[in-house]
């Protein structure tokens, strides 16, 4: 069995999917198509911006969308390659509905990057933040977002991406303190991660609700491969449940090593991450044995693919 995999927010770098767009119409033709909806030349935003423009909420979460969507239809046109489940880390999501069918390039480009929009305009910069902990439970991690917590602010679990790596996320003091009550605890690292709002938290509320509204103006589609959602780490397949899922998303944490979980219960043996970087894939190595792990970004990944099947 076969799970495609997209990355999310924080994998866009300069130049991602350059070569597929130059060496294929079919990936060229999903860039043109996206920036007709943002309204923006995103092959220019890829390829020549610079690290920061780029990372810049409102413009990676489109350009992480457009370079995944262009390299998987290069290589679903190119192999013979079909996912029984698909999944995406949360912006990454929006990709994989898009290849489930479920949702068009054009209404996701232009959701993502409201979405984007929305989630930087709900904290004014310098009042969240996120820090990744290593080495600690998912039951410390909780207790000590509950004991980190006050009446002038949140802190709580954004992401839980591996076994050995949990991200949290609230108001900048409060993550503070959480980040200290964790090394109490004896957490290998604390990391506070450089970002530009504290996603994936109560605080994201606004957003979410913005969010919502957009939503209401996209037509989904019947979902071709079950879509493994970040809220719930179980596969759906109804598209009138899609819009709160991705509503529920914005203030809920990414239950990545839950995801991971279920997919191998599942049976699935073989992981494609497709976009830019390998992030996915390492969290997969960390997670889960025995399983097949590729990634595809580049196109002489797709040709070892091609000639050695995977």
């Amino acid at each position: 069995m076969i799970t495609f995999v997209f990355p999310g927010q924080g994998s866009q770098y300069v130049g991602m999917g350059k070569d597929f767009c130059t060496e294929f119409p079919l990936a060229k033709q999903a860039f043109e198509e996206a920036s007709n909806s943002v309204g923006e030349d995103l092959r220019k935003l890829c390829f020549e911006s610079d690290q920061k423009e780029l990372s810049l909420t409102a413009n990676a979460q489109p350009a992480i969308l457009t370079t995944s969507v262009a390299i998987l239809r290069v290589m679903q046109n190119e192999t013979d390659m079909s996912p029984d489940f698909v999944a995406g880390h949360s912006l990454g999501e929006f990709s994989a509905l898009v290849c489930s069918g479920c949702m068009s390039l054009t209404d996701a480009a232009y959701v993502v990057r409201k979405r984007g929009e929305f989630m930087q305009d709900s904290v004014p910069v310098g009042i969240g933040a996120m820090a990744a902990v290593l080495g600690l439970s998912e039951n410390d991690v909780n207790e000590i977002c509950e004991s980190a917590c006050d009446n002038n602010g949140i802190v709580s679990p954004a992401n839980f991406n591996s076994p050995a790596q949990i991200v949290i996320s609230g108001n900048k003091e409060n993550v503070e303190k959480a980040s200290e009550l964790a090394k109490q605890k004896g957490a290998k690292r604390v990391v506070p991660l450089d970002v530009s709002a504290p996603f994936h938290c109560s605080l994201m509320d606004k957003a979410a609700k913005r969010l919502g509204d957009v939503l209401d103006t996209i037509k989904f589609e019947n979902i071709d491969f079950p879509v493994v959602t970040n809220v719930d780490a179980s596969a759906n397949s109804d598209p009138s449940l899609v819009k709160e899922i991705l509503v529920r998303q914005v203030t809920s944490p990414v239950r990545w090593t839950d995801t991971l979980n279920f997919l191998n219960d599942k049976g699935v043996e073989n992981f494609v991450e497709i976009g830019p970087s390998s992030v996915l894939s390492g969290l997969i190595k960390r997670t889960i044995k025995d399983v097949n792990t590729i990634n595809i970004e580049k196109i002489e990944q797709l040709n070892h693919i091609k000639e050695n099947g995977i």
